[in-house]
């Protein structure tokens, strides 16, 4: 089903080449096809001369449905190796997106000559404008070149999990001039990538599920921390989806007001580092109800006057 859409516009644009190579095919007879080719449309060429058939408009589209098929074809061909891993993915998402660019400015030359532009002097007279806009387009110019090093220095791909400021998601997409970053709500983030700066990739290594409690100042910790062993290979065997190796008791973290802190982490993937903290703060809450260690809490004592 993903790439369904690809290969429908592949028929299509088929269909509509065989069609227009071969006009006979259209419900039309040999009569009206010879008068339409006979018609002549006045038009506006730079030098303000010249005429547009109905032939020269079927051969415009023509030339636009194979620009068309052959965009279609690379970007399905580019899709399917992209599936390999994510950076294959990243790669080839990037030269789609400038192969977009590339099969639009095909379309425009192309059809330009065939209408009879003197398609030499439209480049040059572009050239000469792109040189001006280049000036003023230096935030642009950045934004492929800040894409470019980000691809070759592999500072982040496709579903790696990466944290911008404020923002925590996955690289959805990365283009020649903006990087798409989905949220966990399924918000997208679209950002330039020349302002893409001091970010975290945090898929390059594994995470830490940090659980900090505290326990009362009466509590038996020798006791504690033998029980806390005995059962961190059980909270790993019960889940291994979660946890990549038995959680781990670090110590005492404080020496608090109401109890004494202590700091238990576990192993994880960055996709699952919220969930595996949430089962293991569980985990410890169940194994210290199980086994009478109290966590204290707040109490408000109220005197009551006579």
């Amino acid at each position: 089903m993903k790439y369904v859409k690809s290969l429908i516009g592949i028929v299509i644009a088929i269909i509509l080449i065989v069609v227009l190579v071969n006009p006979e095919w259209l419900p039309l007879s040999s009569t009206t096809i010879g008068t339409m080719n006979e018609l002549e449309i006045q038009h506006f060429l730079i030098d303000g001369s010249g005429s547009i058939t109905v032939a020269h408009i079927l051969t415009l589209v023509l030339a636009c449905a194979v620009v068309w098929l052959v965009y279609t074809v690379i970007k399905l061909i580019l899709g399917v190796i992209g599936d390999r891993n994510n950076h294959t993915a990243t790669v080839t998402t990037l030269v789609a997106s400038a192969l977009k660019y590339i099969a639009v400015i095909i379309a425009i030359v192309w059809g330009l000559s065939i209408l009879g532009v003197n398609t030499t002097a439209v480049l040059a007279g572009i050239g000469i404008i792109g040189l001006i806009l280049g000036f003023g387009a230096q935030s642009l110019i950045e934004d492929i070149i800040t894409g470019l090093f980000v691809i070759f220095e592999r500072q982040y791909e496709i579903g790696d999990i990466i944290i911008l400021g404020d923002f925590r998601g996955v690289v959805k997409s990365i283009g020649v001039r903006t990087t798409t970053i989905e949220d966990p709500g399924g918000n997208l983030k679209i950002v330039n990538n020349s302002d893409i700066r001091n970010l975290q990739n945090r898929s390059k290594a594994l995470s830490k599920a940090i659980c900090e409690v505290s326990v009362a100042y009466d509590t038996d910790i020798p006791r504690m921390e033998a029980i806390l062993a005995d059962a961190f290979p059980k909270m790993y065997d019960a889940h291994r989806d979660l946890y990549l190796e038995p959680p781990i008791y670090l110590g005492v973290e404080e020496l608090g007001d109401n109890g004494i802190k202590l700091k238990i982490i576990a192993t994880t993937r960055e996709a699952d580092v919220f969930k595996a903290r949430r089962q293991l703060n569980r985990d410890v809450r169940v194994l210290f109800s199980q086994t009478g260690v109290e966590i204290p809490f707040p109490q408000v004592v109220v005197h009551k006057g006579k």
